[in-house]
């Protein structure tokens, strides 16, 4: 089987069992999702969704956020991992964007990682989820389930993964075909004892032929 067979098949799948694929971050407008992917660093969505009503109540929008101490925001995401960055994180980004940006998120990957908090995957998230551009942010799901069908062959880093991803995947398909993958990790390709008895992915998974495939025979 070539890649591009492989990956037209889990395209494929996808497209049927899940056609709209998208973020389990709850959020309103690009200033709560930017704040909401900021925390979800390191961090599970469903922690996250706990935390974020009450930051938006006394903070809705970059202004209000930009004028928080850290000893006001620091009791509402104390629950996160990592809240002493976060808070951090959160207030010099609404500085920045008040500052920089006019109180409006950018949409531009450049801009997006200038601010406090923000790397490559946290701007390829924001930009395809509000503008759907064809930026693929690769985490730890991604990287691993990628890597275990044979989506990807010998990328080390997730920006060589993306790269090779974004090969394969036609540009129309990259914003929801983040959310499979992702989606797919957290639920079924998971890290520990992944369960491919559920998977419709089997007949193309190079992990299941090469160590579940042979345990059956």
């Amino acid at each position: 089987m070539t890649r591009k067979e492989r990956f037209d098949f889990v395209i494929s799948y996808f497209q049927q069992h899940a056609p709209d694929a998208e973020t389990e971050l709850l959020y309103d407008n690009p200033y709560q999702l930017l704040v909401a992917v900021i925390l979800s660093a390191q961090c599970t969505d469903k922690r996250v969704n706990m935390t974020t009503p009450a930051i938006f109540e006394k903070y809705p929008d970059a202004a209000s956020l930009s004028k928080a101490t850290f000893d006001e925001l620091f009791p509402l995401i104390r629950s996160i991992s990592y809240p002493n960055n976060k808070t951090k994180h959160l207030i010099g980004m609404a500085n920045m964007l008040m500052e920089q940006f006019n109180g409006q998120v950018p949409l531009t990957v450049e801009e997006l990682v200038q601010l406090p908090g923000v790397g490559r995957k946290t701007a390829n998230v924001i930009t395809s989820v509000v503008d759907q551009q064809p930026n693929m942010a690769v985490d730890t799901h991604v990287f691993r389930v990628s890597a275990r069908i044979g989506l990807t062959v010998g990328a080390k880093t997730p920006l060589a993964t993306e790269k090779q991803l974004l090969q394969y995947i036609p540009k129309e398909l990259v914003h929801v075909a983040h959310h499979w993958l992702i989606l797919h990790g957290r639920y079924i390709c998971v890290a520990r004892n992944p369960k491919c008895e559920e998977c419709g992915l089997r007949p193309v998974c190079k992990y299941y032929q090469k160590n579940k495939a042979k345990a059956a025979r």
